[in-house]
């Protein structure tokens, strides 16, 4: 994949992330279903690690498909918390109540 062709691909994942709405999350494969690579995921969450290269994005707002915060990241929950995104317990979000409902 040439340089071009992945830099595209980070900033359409990217700025799907910045699309996401305070108080809402969203998945990785949500994000990565969006973009047409429905099965990508794991590409989204590496964009997303290296998302501070890029500019500012509410990364924060992508957490797993059972809700689960990133492992390690303990701003994530504080993050969150302030935007009124419902926590079940201290690693998961609350997605019948807060996931991005496109």
């Amino acid at each position: 994949m040439s340089q071009v062709l992945q830099e595209d691909l980070i900033y359409e994942i990217l700025a799907v992330v910045e699309e996401i709405p305070e108080g809402k999350v969203a998945t990785y494969g949500q994000i990565a279903g969006l973009i047409g690579r429905e099965k990508n995921a794991r590409l989204v969450g590496k964009v997303l690690g290296m998302a501070e290269f890029y500019g500012e994005y509410p990364c924060y707002r992508v957490v797993n498909h059972a809700g689960r915060l990133v492992p390690g990241w303990c701003e994530q929950a504080d993050l969150l918390r302030r935007e009124g995104v419902v926590l079940k317990d201290e690693d998961h979000v609350d997605l019948k109540q807060c996931k991005w409902d496109i």
